[in-house]
C-alpha cells in the first residue's frame, strides 16, 4: 500500500507538538493542533509565530494549521494521514489518548507517538492489531526547526511501509537525518548521551578529588574529543538536573539486566544537594555556573565548586598538547583517566550495544552527531583513535569486551569505516555500503 502524507494531525501543542506543527506547515501541509483548551492552542499558534526561534519562517503559513481541542475536535483526525502523539511523557495519558483516537483514524494513516524514551512496547500493550502495524516512535530533537536528527522507532508489528513513509516525509520534506533506532530505553541518541552525561558526574568527583577544576573537567568533554564547548557540567546545566533526575529513574527502571548503566542512574552527593534545594541550572538562574551582572553593566561568571559548596569566579583553562586531542585519553594522569573513564566508557559502552539499540554502526554515529552535535560518533572516534589502542587498553584492564570490538578484532580489520567512509563493518564482520543520508 503506498501512502502519502499531505495532512497532519499533532495532538498536544506543547513544546515538542508546536514545533512539528510549526515544521509541517512551513512545508504546506495541512495541520491539525490539538490541545486540552483553546486557550492553550492559542498559546501554541503564538510560539509557532513569535517563539525564540519562532516555528515558521513564513508567517502566512500558519493559515495551514487549524486549531481545536482534544475533547471536541479529536474526530477531525479522520482527514489526517499522519497522526502524531504528543502530549506529556506518560505512557498512561498516552495509551487513553489512543483508545480514544483508534476508531477515529481512516484506514491508511500512519501514527507516531513523539516521546524521548517510553519503549513503544509499554504504549502499545493490548492495543488493537491495526494500531500496531500502523504505528512507530517519532523521537524528534528539541528545537524541532533546529535539530536535525529524528529518531524512527518501530514496533514489533510495525508493518515496513510505515516506516518507510514517515523516513521518507520526514527526510525529504521535514529536512530531518533519520535514524533507525530499536524499540529500546531511551533507544539511541538518549541511551549514549545519558550513559555519558550520568557516568561523567561520578568520574568527575573522583577527578575532582584528585585535584581537578570543573573547569577542566568541561575542557577535556568539549573540544578534545569533538563535543561541543558546553562540557560536561555545561551541558547538564543547559539541560537543568530536575531532568536528568527524571531520566536516571527512567533508566533504573527499564534498563535491561546486568546493563552496566545501572550503576550510574542516581545522581553523586553534591548533585543531588544541588537537585534537592532546586539548583537546577540555566532554567532557575544557575547550577554549576551562573552569571552575574556587576554595577557597571558587565557580566562575569561564577561556578559552583563542589568541593567547597561555594560560588567562585571561573577559572579560564587552557589545556597542555598532551589533552588537547583524542589522545588525551591514555595519558597516565588525572585528566587522562577522567577522560578514558568519561569518554572511553561512553565508546566501549555504545560498542556494546549493538545489536540492541540498532542494527548498525551507522545509525549510533549520525544519531550522536546530529543529536549531540558530536564531531564524531562513537565509532568514528574510536576509528580516530586506533580500535587497536583501546582494545588494548581494554585488555590490560581485564574488562569486558564490548561486542563491536571484538567483532572488528576477530574480523582481523583495523577500522570501522574504510574506503574514505563508504563502507562499514557490520556485526556479520563484513563491510556493507553506507546508506545515504
Amino acid at each position: 500500500m503506498s501512502r502519502q502524507i499531505n495532512s497532519v494531525a499533532v495532538l498536544g501543542a506543547g513544546t515538542m507538538g508546536s514545533g512539528i506543527a510549526g515544521l509541517c506547515a512551513e512545508r504546506d501541509r495541512k495541520v491539525l493542533l490539538l490541545d486540552v483548551s483553546m486557550e492553550a492552542a492559542e498559546k501554541a499558534l503564538d510560539r509557532i509565530l513569535n517563539g525564540r526561534p519562532p516555528a515558521l519562517d513564513t508567517p502566512e503559513k500558519a493559515s495551514n494549521i487549524t486549531l481545536g481541542t482534544l475533547a471536541d475536535d479529536l474526530d477531525r483526525i479522520a482527514d489526517c494521514d499522519w497522526i502524531c502523539e504528543a502530549v506529556i511523557e506518560d505512557v498512561e495519558t498516552k495509551r487513553a489518548l489512543f483508545e480514544r483516537l483508534e476508531p477515529l483514524r481512516k484506514d491508511g494513516s500512519v501514527v507516531s507517538t513523539n516521546t524521548s524514551g517510553i519503549p513503544l512496547r509499554d504504549i502499545t500493550e493490548g492495543m488493537p492489531e491495526r494500531l500496531r502495524k500502523d504505528i512507530v516512535v517519532t523521537h524528534f530533537f528539541n528545537p524541532v526547526k533546529v535539530m536535525r536528527l529524528l529518531e524512527i522507532v518501530p514496533g514489533v508489528d510495525t508493518t515496513p511501509d510505515v516506516v518507510d513513509t514517515l523516513a521518507s516525509f520526514c527526510g525529504t520534506e521535514l529536512g530531518k537525518g533519520v535514524v533507525h533506532a530499536k524499540d529500546t530505553v531511551n533507544f539511541i541518541g538518549n541511551r549514549i548521551g545519558c550513559y555519558w552525561m550520568l557516568t561523567g558526574l561520578h568520574h568527575a568527583a573522583t577527578a575532582l578529588d584528585e585535584g581537578l577544576s570543573m573547569e577542566t573537567v568541561d575542557a577535556l568533554m568539549s573540544g578534545p574529543v569533538g563535543l561541543p564547548p558546553t562540557g560536561l557540567y555545561g551541558l547538564i546545566d543547559l539541560i537543568g538536573l530536575d531532568v536528568m533526575d527524571f531520566v536516571g529513574k527512567n533508566l533504573a527502571i527499564n534498563l535491561p539486566a546486568g546493563d552496566v548503566g545501572a550503576d550510574f542512574t542516581a545522581f553523586p552527593k553534591a548533585e543531588q544537594a544541588m537537585l534537592e534545594r532546586g539548583q537546577l541550572g540555566r532554567k532557575s538562574g544557575g547550577g554549576f555556573y551562573r552569571m552575574q551582572k556587576l554595577g557597571d553593566g558587565s557580566k562575569k561568571k561564577e561556578t559552583f565548586d563542589l568541593k567547597t559548596g561555594d560560588w567562585r569566579d571561573a577559572l579560564n583553562i587552557e589545556l597542555d598538547d598532551t589533552h588537547r586531542s583524542p589522545d588525551g585519553l591514555f595519558a597516565d594522569d588525572a585528566e587522562g583517566r577522567f577522560s578514558w573513564h568519561t569518554m572511553g566508557g561512553t565508546l566501549s559502552y555504545a560498542a556494546d550495544l549493538i545489536p540492541q539499540i540498532s542494527d548498525d554502526v551507522v545509525n549510533v554515529d549520525r544519531a550522536m552527531r546530529w543529536g549531540f552535535a558530536w564531531a564524531k560518533g562513537p565509532f568514528e572516534l574510536l576509528d580516530a583513535l586506533g580500535p587497536d589502542r583501546v582494545i588494548e587498553k581494554i585488555e590490560a584492564s581485564g574488562l569486558h569486551m564490548p561486542k563491536m570490538l571484538d567483532v572488528l578484532r576477530n574480523a582481523g580489520v583495523d577500522t570501522f569505516y574504510r574506503n574514505d567512509g563508504t563502507e562499514f563493518l557490520g556485526v556479520d564482520g563484513q563491510y556493507h555500503p553506507v546508506p545515504a543520508e
